[in-house]
């Protein structure tokens, strides 16, 4: 797979062409996704819209190189205004629609909080801006199956370092002092053009992650919950997802 190198570090990433007048699409994962975990959903979107796009496994994910030990508190924050701008600049690109899912999501929000001459809009599905008690029970008995040996197997097929994918994930998430992890300053500076997408029976987060970035963002952000839809929108409702996507880029592209 091809890789960028971001300060010594070589991380996994895929280009997607596109119309070089338009911002691009950048893709930011889960907590236990990658690259090759989007599966198509990036292509079919960047065709829908004819934009060109980038997607990359952030490091200890999929092809990316391994982690150099555990991740701290605030791994999201460094993801999106150390990694995520070095990344752009390395790709010669200046505009984004930032498309963030779970923990990829609050990193999109931090990086568009902090870089809105950058982000043209930020699609932000089943975002995280505080640790609920489901978003806690949720990882913990996921963990418990994965010390089982139950999902090692599926995911060793999309990550080299597969220990650092799933454990490097849990258990900063489990760390007490995650706790109190909040990205409440992060949303109150959100003020470019936000959708907000979540399933009614996300198992990891509710709606009230979305009703905190409403409450205080500059802008007020567009909402999708969907019914009978988990933590996945992207993949359980891919049509709604794009169309509504698509949306939010007519928006932008018509007052550009």
């Amino acid at each position: 797979m091809p890789h960028t190198l971001i300060d010594g570090i070589r991380l996994e990433t895929r280009v997607i062409p596109g119309a070089a007048s338009k911002p691009w699409l950048v893709f930011l994962h889960e907590g236990l996704g990658s690259v090759s975990l989007w599966r198509d959903f990036p292509d079919k979107l960047a065709r829908r819209l004819d934009m060109p796009a980038l997607i990359y496994s952030r490091r200890g994910y999929g092809a990316s190189d391994a982690l150099a030990g555990p991740r701290q508190p605030d791994f999201m924050h460094r993801e999106a205004l150390d990694v995520l701008p070095a990344l752009l600049d390395a790709h010669g690109i200046n505009r984004t629609l930032l498309i963030g899912h779970s923990d990829g999501a609050s990193i999109a929000l931090i990086h568009a909080a902090n870089h809105p001459d950058r982000v043209a809009a930020a699609v932000l599905m089943a975002p995280h801006v505080m640790v609920e008690a489901i978003s806690h029970q949720s990882i913990a008995r996921v963990t418990e199956t994965y010390e089982r040996g139950e999902p090692r197997s599926r995911l060793a097929r999309h990550h080299h370092h597969v220990d650092d994918a799933f454990l490097g994930w849990s258990r900063i998430w489990l760390d007490p002092r995650f706790r109190t992890w909040s990205l409440g300053a992060e949303s109150a500076r959100l003020k470019v053009p936000t959708l907000l997408i979540q399933g009614e029976d996300d198992e990891y987060g509710t709606l009230a992650q979305l009703d905190a970035i409403e409450q205080v963002a500059l802008l007020r952000p567009t909402r999708l919950v969907l019914p009978k839809c988990g933590h996945a929108p992207w993949r359980e409702r891919e049509a709604d997802v794009i169309e509504a996507i698509a949306r939010v880029a007519d928006a932008f592209h018509a007052g550009a």
